[in-house]
């Protein structure tokens, strides 16, 4: 692990100083507007961190197919967290008017550090799988993971499920989304988001590897 960190040592200060500087963001929006509206922000980075966690672990340990099979779909369930933050521009609809462009700043920077630790771990991802699994169609499994992502961040900020109730109460979960595939028409929105978010991300991601690819001058 020691070696591996050293090894992403710019990749992660690049992180830590973006979500530190979130950080800062919100602290002066507690100081100035007196509220602790978006502390909540803080959480959702943390849950953001998870999966790009779980990369950084499998990616500096040995592993056989049935161990990385294991905490893929670990890692699928935590990973709709780290682009959920996106959508937490809907709170500013009841922000106060006074300083609204703070919390325009402090929403966006704490999105976009989510968004980069999307790409980071499903960069990484990408790679262990490529490795373990050489004859398998990796690049369509990407892009499926991208738009089962965004169908997780719908569940989670309009039907308000969290990653754990997969396991807490999956027989409501399993209903709902049984409900949404045999009745489309009656729940175009959840596809139409899904759509509509999945595209922005895999854009972003597209992106991400082209400047990521860069060399270094």
């Amino acid at each position: 692990m020691k070696t591996y960190l050293i090894k992403k040592y710019d990749t992660l200060s690049i992180l830590v100083s973006a979500i530190c500087m979130s950080g800062l963001l919100l602290i002066l929006r507690v100081k100035l507007n007196k509220s602790f509206f978006y502390l909540f922000l803080v959480w959702n980075i943390v849950l953001a961190i998870v999966p790009y966690a779980i990369t950084m672990y499998l990616s500096s340990v040995k592993l056989n197919r049935v161990k990385l099979g294991f905490w893929f779909c670990v890692w699928l369930l935590f990973l709709p967290n780290s682009p959920y933050i996106i959508t937490d521009l809907l709170h500013l609809r009841v922000s106060n008017s006074h300083m609204l462009w703070l919390d325009i700043l402090v929403i966006l920077s704490f999105a976009a550090s989510g968004l980069l630790l999307f790409f980071l771990s499903l960069n990484d991802m990408k790679i262990l799988l490529s490795s373990h699994f050489k004859k398998a169609p990796i690049k369509h499994l990407i892009t499926g993971i991208i738009f089962l992502s965004a169908f997780g961040v719908y569940l989670g900020r309009f039907l308000r499920y969290n990653s754990w109730e997969i396991l807490s109460q999956p027989q409501q979960l399993i209903s709902d989304i049984i409900d949404m595939f045999f009745y489309p028409k009656a729940n175009y929105e959840v596809w139409l988001f899904t759509f509509g978010f999945g595209i922005f991300i895999f854009v972003g991601y597209w992106m991400f590897k082209k400047i990521y690819s860069l060399p270094s001058t």
